[in-house]
């Protein structure tokens, strides 16, 4: 305390030279900022933009932090060493975060680049899919890595900490192999969240048949899938699953898909009429994309002949749409016209004697 004391008016310089940094910092932050702003708003190009927003609270954190450093350094003769090493350490640690924040951010401006020039809004989103896919990972192992460096930096400020590091390595072998056995799981799940980076048998807004259950790859992590269900639900799954276990994907290549439909009717049905409904029917259609279409007769039985109606789409949901307009209006047309050929049990009865 009496060194503390005794150094007063070293240190209220000191404290003064501080305080002076971080509003420096500060107001150098909020200019910039807002002659960034102006110039922003009188270009279209997307990265200023992306750049304002993600990087505004990182260099909030990293502007103040410099001109501390900088103005302090002149006033730090004659403080007492516990001060000005409190301060040095602390400020050496906040500046690893805001860089270790601002690399993160990096992927963030990228990302949104991306996302302008790779919509994912249009029919045909195949490629955006899959860079936006590989960004999502690559965005999330970035954070993972970085963030684990800049724990390591950090904690190589203290002592106490590379000491228990060198105890560590010296144990390493024996807590390399407890580790492995604990985390299996989980290193499996994160090199195959690296293989499905590379290899993309999965996409963003994928369609795909997994568990009995239909729907949309709606988010990928290093660990685990979210599939938005069809109405509405979302199953979460390892992302090991989509490695090890087989599941339809309806958008692989493409997002064009066919879908079906089965009529059944009496062997008196006409099926060229019923051929030309169809094609009547999907010309209307708004959901048609006038690809492909077909009509069928895939299979007979003692009672009723089986139609297949094939046809086009542009994705999944219209084509779901398409096939029940098509199976409605089919219905009703053979109710209407020819309510004769609707499936029927036929019957013969001997007269008794």
């Amino acid at each position: 305390m009496d060194i503390f004391v005794d150094n007063w008016g070293a240190i209220g310089k000191y404290s003064l030279s501080l305080a002076v940094g971080i509003l420096l910092g500060l107001l150098f932050h909020f200019v910039l900022y807002r002659i960034g702003r102006r110039f922003a708003e009188r270009t279209e190009i997307v990265v200023d933009d992306a750049i304002l927003s993600h990087f505004r609270r990182p260099l909030l954190l990293f502007f103040p932090l410099v001109f501390l450093v900088v103005a302090s350094t002149p006033f730090d003769a004659g403080i007492p060493e516990a001060l000005s090493r409190f301060v040095n350490l602390t400020t050496e640690i906040l500046l690893t975060v805001s860089i270790a924040w601002m690399v993160v951010k990096v992927a963030y401006v990228l990302e949104d680049y991306l996302m302008r020039q790779y919509r994912m809004d249009v029919r045909d989103n195949l490629k955006a899919r899959k860079i936006h896919t590989q960004l999502q990972l690559v965005k999330k192992l970035l954070a993972v890595i970085v963030g684990i460096l800049a724990l390591g930096v950090i904690l190589m400020n203290f002592d106490k900490f590379r000491e228990l590091g060198t105890g560590i390595l010296a144990s390493a072998g024996l807590a390399g192999i407890i580790i492995g056995f604990a985390a299996q799981r989980t290193l499996a799940n994160l090199l195959a969240g690296f293989q499905i980076a590379i290899t993309q048998p999965i996409r963003l807004d994928d369609v795909v048949i997994v568990e009995g259950e239909w729907g949309w790859i709606e988010e990928i992590t290093l660990t685990y899938v979210v599939v938005r269900i069809w109405d509405l639900r979302r199953l979460v799954l390892p992302i090991s699953y989509f490695i090890e276990k087989p599941f339809q994907n309806w958008t692989r290549e493409s997002a064009d898909i066919l879908g079906t439909v089965y009529l059944y009717a009496d062997y008196t049905i006409p099926i060229d009429t019923v051929r030309r409904e169809l094609h009547k029917i999907l010309k209307e259609s708004e959901y048609w994309d006038g690809k492909v279409w077909r009509l069928h007769t895939t299979n007979t039985t003692e009672k009723t002949v089986e139609l297949r109606a094939l046809m086009s789409a542009v994705d999944s949901s219209s084509a779901w749409e398409l096939r029940c307009e098509v199976r409605e209006k089919l219905i009703g047309f053979v109710q209407r016209n020819y309510p004769e050929s609707l499936p029927k049990v036929r019957a013969e009865f001997e007269k008794g004697g």
